[in-house]
């Protein structure tokens, strides 16, 4: 049995552990900051948001995790297909970016050199603006201006421990949400239209241990009834007896489900196939899904004592998923991702 939570809560006790692990269907834990015990090196916050349409995707992101922080940006050609992946680094933040300490309000903006990124939420809306100069290293900008709102009522959030004390990872994925506005590549101008690109946030607050390897697929679609529907699923991070972090989302309301599992080609043998056909299923029977990869968005680092090695895969899922009163959602080509990442920081 998985534990809800239904009433806000603080996240931490004094002793820097959570109060309650478990997950919830909106934001009740108040993430509160200063009770952290670790290290402020440890402790990790992100932003990252994925617009898409069906035919192209941005990603950006603003990080602070401790001794290091970045600006990221890929840009996804679904069509071609291709992709542009780069990453703005700097040292030692510490805090300094003053992330939100709750994902419904509240702003985060940063400049790194000519590398500029805002994300601003007013309780309401929340609108992406930024530029990164010579993104593809030979001399092209990207530069957006997008505004989300029709922010779902319910989404996934997640209190997860890990076996140590004082570290713990909050999480919250809001999918589909509505996405309007434009970003350019070089002279090249793209448009989203609420009519057919959706927004989806990862908001991440925590003190992680050092070697952690994840797997983690989200989806956000528009289907022919007009409403919308995705999920996150994933495993893998911290201790999970207390809650998984696997969802789906109708119409914005969010459907708890069973674990999740992704088989990948070779993974067995050590070798993964990533751009051969994944399995993603459940341990309830609820997401039976076979994804096709398009593309595989990789930037590996390995230097041994510390390496960020992902693989986030976009792709197309075919298959079915089971609502909770029995209603079955049948997928037939819609866009999304699924990941294995192996980080040692």
């Amino acid at each position: 049995m998985q534990n809800q939570i239904t009433k806000p809560t603080l996240l931490l006790g004094n002793d820097g552990n959570l109060i309650q692990p478990g997950y919830c269907k909106s934001m009740l834990y108040e993430y509160n900051k200063d009770a952290i015990t670790a290290r402020k090196s440890r402790i990790k916050e992100w932003d990252y948001y994925y617009i898409s349409n069906d035919n192209y995707a941005l990603c950006l992101t603003i990080a602070d995790m401790g001794y290091v922080g970045g600006l990221s940006i890929s840009v996804m050609d679904f069509v071609k297909p291709d992709q542009l992946t780069n990453s703005s680094v700097f040292f030692f933040p510490m805090g300094k970016l003053n992330m939100p300490r709750t994902s419904t309000v509240g702003d985060c903006q940063w400049q790194n050199g000519k590398v500029k990124m805002s994300f601003a939420n007013d309780g309401m809306t929340r609108r992406l603006v930024g530029v990164y100069p010579n993104a593809d290293k030979k001399g092209m900008d990207i530069k957006w201006d997008i505004v989300i709102d029709d922010v779902p009522k319910e989404s996934m959030v997640i209190a997860t421990p890990f076996d140590k004390k004082g570290y713990f990872y909050l999480n919250q994925k809001i999918n589909c949400m509505r996405a309007e506005g434009w970003f350019s590549l070089g002279e090249e101008v793209k448009t989203f239209d609420k009519k057919d690109s959706l927004a989806t946030l990862d908001w991440g607050r925590g003190v992680w241990t050092y070697d952690n390897t994840w797997y983690w697929s989200s989806l956000h679609s528009i289907l022919k009834d007009g409403k919308t529907f995705g999920w996150n699923l994933g495993y893998g991070f911290g201790n999970t007896r207390a809650a998984s972090e696997d969802m789906l989302f109708y119409d914005g309301r969010a459907h708890k489900v069973g674990r999740s599992k992704f088989i990948i080609a070779g993974e067995e043998d050590g070798k993964p196939r990533f751009m051969e056909d994944w399995k993603i299923i459940t341990d309830d029977g609820r997401v039976d899904c076979v994804f096709k990869p398009i593309i595989d968005r990789q930037s590996p680092l390995d230097l041994k004592v510390m390496c960020m090695i992902p693989h986030q895969v976009f792709g197309r899922l075919y298959g079915k998923c089971v609502l909770d009163d029995g209603q079955i959602i049948q997928l037939d080509g819609e866009l999304g991702f699924a990941e294995k990442v192996h980080n040692k920081w």
